[in-house]
């Protein structure tokens, strides 16, 4: 008796996952040298950096420009600028990173630029997803006397995976 193969239709699953890297953030406020090209953008043109890292972020372009006289320079005189401990505190909640705005609050007082930098590595390092992707494929035998009978015994939604060959 021979048999006929029916092949099924391929289930292929792709699933994009987030590399995640727990609820502390993934490099320090001093981790200058951990990813360069931040830190060399930050330190020639800050306005421009702090305006990429938001937009990479999703928020408007020109939202670090209304920090009060762009502090990134000229130092805290007195009081946390308003978008930049708004920012943290996005970030902070975006990637369920452990803070409070207490924290936030000191660390861009005494090391605004800093803070900024690993906003940035932050944010470039949870943007970048992997996939993962899983293919399966089934293969019947199917003996010629039960691929004869099958069409008039099977309901018609399931007709579809028979091949019929002449004899």
């Amino acid at each position: 008796m021979s048999a006929v193969q029916v092949n099924q239709p391929v289930a292929i699953t792709s699933t994009q996952i987030m590399m995640m890297r727990g609820n502390t953030w993934s490099s320090g406020t001093c981790d200058c040298c951990e990813d360069c090209s931040v830190c060399c953008c930050a330190f020639w043109c800050f306005p421009c950096f702090q305006c990429q890292t938001v937009s990479n972020f999703g928020e408007c372009l020109c939202l670090p420009l209304m920090d009060p006289t762009c502090m990134g320079y000229v130092g805290c005189s007195g009081a946390c600028p308003p978008i930049s401990m708004a920012m943290r505190a996005a970030v902070r909640e975006r990637y369920n990173i452990e803070g409070s705005i207490c924290c936030d609050c000191c660390i861009l007082y005494w090391c605004y630029s800093c803070s900024w930098c690993q906003m940035a590595r932050e944010i470039k390092k949870r943007k970048q997803p992997f996939n993962i992707v899983t293919a399966q494929t089934t293969t019947m035998q199917v003996p010629l006397q039960m691929h004869q009978q099958m069409p008039q015994q099977m309901p018609q939604s399931y007709s579809y995976g028979i091949v019929q060959q002449p004899m």
